[in-house]
C-alpha cells in the first residue's frame, strides 16, 4: 500500500504530526532499553551463580557427575554467556542502526532508485532480498567466532570451513526458492486484497508453514545432511515396539550425520501426518545405550501423546495471527514508518517496508513473555517426562539425560531466576528429581545448589 499524501499534509504544524511518531519511538527505545538491560542483568547472575558453584559437584549429582565435567560445563556457560552479552550489545546496536538511525531507510531509498526498471513487486522483493543478505553478512563474523573458536574450544565443533561456506550457500539458495515466492504472495495480498488482507497474508503464511512441515523432511533437510535408515535391528525393534505401544505411527526411523558439525547430541520428530520421521543423531546412538535411547525416544512420544505438540501449533497459529492483525493496522499508519526512522513512500508501495519494520520493532516487546513461554514449555517437559516414565524406564531416562547434560556441557547449578526466565527446559536437578518420584527411586536428586 502506499501512503497518501494526504496523510502527511493533513496537519498544519510539524509538531502535530510528530506526536504520534514521537510516542512510537519513545515506547520502542523503552522497549530496546529495558530488554537490552533486563537481558544483561540475568546473564551477568547466571555467571556468577555458575562461576561460584564451579568448584563443587551439587550433593545430588557426586558419583554420577565428574568434577571434571562439572566445571567443563561451568567454563563453557560462563563462555557462551560473555560471548552472548557482546553479541547482544552488537544486535542492539545494529537495530538502532537499522531504525532510528536511518539504516533501513537508506536502504530503501537505493532501492528505490531501481523501482523502474524492477516495477513495484520487483522493488520490494530486492529489499527484502537485500535486508536478510546485508543482515546475513553482518552477523556473519559472529557465526565464524562461535563455530570455529567457542565451540571448537570445548571440544565440540567437526564443522569445516568449507563445510561452514557449503552450508551457507545453501542457505542462501532455500531461502530464496521458498522465502521470495512466499514473500511475493503476502505482498500481492497486501497491495490487493482491501482492508482485510492480514486475513488472507495470515491463511497463506499458516498454509506454507505446514508445507514446510510435510516437505522439509524429505527435501530440505537430505540437502544438508545424510539421513540413513536405522540400521541396528535389535534397536529398531525396541523402538518400533515402543511405537506401536503407545499407538505412534511413523514413516521412518534415521540416523543423521550429526557428527559432521558437532559433537551434541540430539533425536527428534519431525514432518506432519504420512511423513512424519524419527530422526536419532549419530552422536546420540554413538553415546547411548538402547534401553536409554527407548527412554528419550518415549519422552518425546510423550509430547504427541500430551497434544503438546498441536498446542504449539495453535498457539504459533494465534500469535502469528495477532501478528498480522497488527501489522494490518501499523503500516496504514504514517507515524509507523516515522516514528521507526524511516519515510514512507508517496509514489511506490510501503508493503515491504511494513513487514521489515515489524520483524524490528516486535521482538523488543515479545521479550516480556519470554518467561511464560519458558514456564509453559517446562510444563510440557515434566508431562513428557511423567509419560516416558509410564512407557519406559525411568532410571534409564534419568541416565540418558545425565550423559546428554555432561555431553553437551550443560550447567548443573544455573541462576534459579536466569532459569525460571530463559528455560525451556527444567534445571537437571528438578527434573531428576521428578522422574526419580515418579519411579520410586529412593536416590532422588535435590534442588538446584542456592
Amino acid at each position: 500500500m502506499q501512503i497518501s499524501p494526504a496523510a502527511l499534509a493533513a496537519a498544519p504544524a510539524p509538531s502535530a504530526l510528530a506526536s504520534s511518531p514521537l510516542a512510537l519511538t519513545a515506547a520502542f527505545v523503552a522497549a530496546v532499553i529495558v530488554s537490552f538491560l533486563v537481558k544483561l542483568w540475568l546473564s551477568s547472575r547466571q555467571m556468577r551463580h555458575v562461576a561460584r558453584h564451579r568448584g563443587t559437584v551439587p550433593a545430588a549429582f557426586v558419583g554420577t557427575v565428574p568434577l571434571s565435567a562439572h566445571q567443563k560445563a561451568a567454563d563453557y556457560t560462563i563462555a557462551r554467556g560473555r560471548f552472548g552479552m557482546l553479541h547482544l550489545a552488537w544486535d542492539t546496536a545494529l537495530l538502532i542502526g537499522w531504525t532510528l538511525l536511518g539504516g533501513l531507510d537508506l536502504l530503501n531509498q537505493w532501492a528505490l532508485s531501481w523501482r523502474e526498471e524492477l516495477g513495484p513487486m520487483g522493488y520490494q522483493l530486492a529489499l527484502l532480498a537485500l535486508f536478510g543478505l546485508l543482515s546475513g553478512l553482518l552477523d556473519l563474523p559472529w557465526s565464524l567466532y562461535n563455530t570455529f573458536r567457542l565451540e571448537e574450544r570445548f571440544g565440540f565443533n567437526r564443522t569445516t570451513l568449507r563445510l561452514f561456506i557449503v552450508d551457507g550457500l545453501k542457505g542462501l539458495a532455500v531461502g530464496a526458492l521458498l522465502g521470495l515466492p512466499i514473500a511475493a504472495l503476502i505482498l500481492w495480498l497486501m497491495a490487493q486484497a482491501g482492508s482485510l488482507w492480514w486475513l488472507w497474508a495470515w491463511g497463506a503464511w499458516m498454509g506454507f508453514n505446514l508445507l514446510m512441515l510435510v516437505i522439509y523432511p524429505t527435501v530440505i533437510a537430505p540437502l544438508f545432511n545424510k539421513f540413513q535408515p536405522l540400521e541396528d535391528a535389535a534397536l529398531r525393534e525396541r523402538v518400533q515396539t515402543l511405537m506401536q505401544r503407545c499407538g505412534f505411527a511413523a514413516k521412518g526411523l534415521f540416523v543423521m550425520d550429526g557428527s559432521r558439525r558437532s559433537a551434541h547430541g540430539n533425536a527428534y520428530f519431525t514432518g506432519l501426518g504420512a511423513a512424519k520421521r524419527v530422526v536419532f543423531f549419530d552422536t546420540l546412538l554413538a553415546r547411548l545405550d538402547p534401553s536409554e535411547v527407548e527412554a528419550v525416544l518415549a519422552h518425546e512420544l510423550g509430547h504427541f501423546k500430551r497434544r503438546h505438540v498441536l498446542q504449539r501449533m495453535a498457539l504459533m497459529f494465534a500469535l502469528s495471527l495477532g501478528g498480522f492483525a497488527l501489522l494490518g493496522w501499523l503500516s496504514a499508519q504514517a507515524g509507523f514508518y516515522l516514528g521507526l526512522g524511516v519515510r514512507p513512500s508517496l509514489e511506490a508501495p510501503n508493503d515491504a517496508l511494513a513487514l521489515l519494520l515489524i520483524m524490528l520493532a516486535l521482538p523488543p516487546f515479545a521479550f516480556f513473555l519470554t518467561p511464560l513461554m519458558s514456564l509453559w514449555s517446562r510444563r510440557h517437559e515434566f508431562e513428557a517426562d511423567a509419560y516416558a516414565c509410564a512407557q519406559a524406564s525411568g532410571a534409564d531416562l534419568s541416565q540418558a539425560l545425565l550423559k546428554l547434560h555432561e555431553d553437551n556441557a550443560g550447567t548443573l547449578t544455573p541462576d534459579p531466576l536466569f532459569a525460571r526466565f530463559y528455560y525451556s527446559h527444567p534445571p537437571a536437578s528438578e527434573r531428576l528429581a521428578a522422574i526419580a518420584s515418579l519411579s520410586g527411586s529412593p536416590a532422588a536428586p535435590t534442588g538446584q545448589a542456592a
